[in-house]
């Protein structure tokens, strides 16, 4: 049977198009070829189906050890990271995996900007049948949340100011030192905070932009509410200002359910969230205050849409250190 396939616009898919299987392709095809192409198919999953039946955001397990020497310095890093690959059998697979190793699960380890002198990176690449794909800003959604989790404690064992800590790693590093320094002034880090309050910061470069991410929580009992979070962007050339303002927005409010409580978790093979009720995205109501500043900047524009994402949850989870005393750092954020 001969076909016509009319390509129309679409957007907000996320990547979800470009999996190797093409599944939704192949039912489109399906549908058609049973009813012998009387009509134009029209494919709606459900909710239900989407959540069971999709690609996933991989299982990602770091392993660490970090010290620092007597006058406060890193001396030395070891990183271990096992996880899914989310390149290997798509088209974008000989681009992204060279010798056995997906770049997407050590980017931001590998690439990191901190003046790290003795740094060993291993990945090792994990088998499983639960299908994988990419999650907004890809493998920088996890290794900026170990990277910038292990830098604070290592500023607490140093007995230095996280801010300052970070400043001194990047001595040599003008433009992601700016975006540090702005972030800081902005948000008035160092004043003091009320007991069961905190403040963390977190500061990550990804897809050529630079992020930082200052956050303020309340704590009451075995809960807690991200207050405020207080953004400083420098993604080269602001060529729309309020584009840049709205993705940075976007990001957090996508980020934050993860933070609060969102994960999908399997019996027998099955995926046991099933709608909007047991898989519950942020809520207006959890939204925090949210201030973007964007560094003027003559650079080459860069990324946007993705760098928004990795800063938020080791910002919230420095702030809950810093008004609990307790160091989380597996997601989501449970006290």
């Amino acid at each position: 049977m001969a076909a016509k396939i009319h390509t129309q616009y679409g957007g907000g898919s996320f990547g979800r198009r470009g999996n190797p299987v093409a599944d939704w392709t192949l039912e489109l095809a399906e549908v058609a070829k049973a009813i012998k192409g009387r009509a134009p198919v029209h494919l709606v999953w459900t909710r239900e189906d989407d959540i069971k039946g999709g690609f996933y955001r991989p299982l990602a397990l770091h392993r660490v050890k970090a010290a620092v020497d007597t006058q406060g310095r890193i001396a030395g890093w070891q990183h271990q990271v096992v996880n899914k690959s989310v390149f290997t059998g798509t088209p974008f697979q000989d681009s992204f995996v060279k010798n056995g190793v997906d770049h997407s699960s050590v980017e931001g380890i590998v690439d990191t900007p901190y003046g790290i002198e003795h740094l060993a990176v291993q990945s090792y690449m994990a088998q499983s049948p639960v299908p994988v794909l990419w999650w907004r800003s890809v493998g920088h959604s996890h290794t900026a949340h170990v990277m910038e989790t292990v830098i604070d404690e290592l500023a607490v064992l140093a007995r230095k100011d996280p801010v300052a800590f970070r400043l001194s790693l990047l001595a040599k590093q003008p433009r992601d030192t700016v975006v540090i320094k702005l972030v800081a002034q902005k948000a008035g880090w160092g004043r003091p905070m009320p007991k069961g309050r905190g403040r963390g910061v977190a500061y990550h470069f990804s897809f050529g932009t630079r992020v930082a991410m200052i956050a303020e929580v309340t704590v009451k009992g075995s809960a807690y509410t991200v207050d405020r979070i207080v953004a400083a962007v420098d993604c080269g050339v602001p060529v729309n200002p309020d584009v840049i303002t709205a993705q940075i927005e976007g990001a957090i409010g996508f980020a934050l359910s993860t933070v609060l409580r969102n994960q999908v978790t399997l019996e027998n093979g099955v995926v046991q969230q099933n709608n909007y009720d047991d898989y519950e995205p942020t809520r207006m109501r959890e939204m925090p205050q949210v201030e973007v500043h964007i560094v003027k900047s003559l650079a080459p524009p860069s990324g946007i849409g993705e760098p928004g994402a990795p800063p938020l949850a080791p910002a919230i989870g420095n702030a809950l250190f810093a008004a609990t005393g307790k160091r989380l750092r597996s997601l989501p954020l449970v006290i």
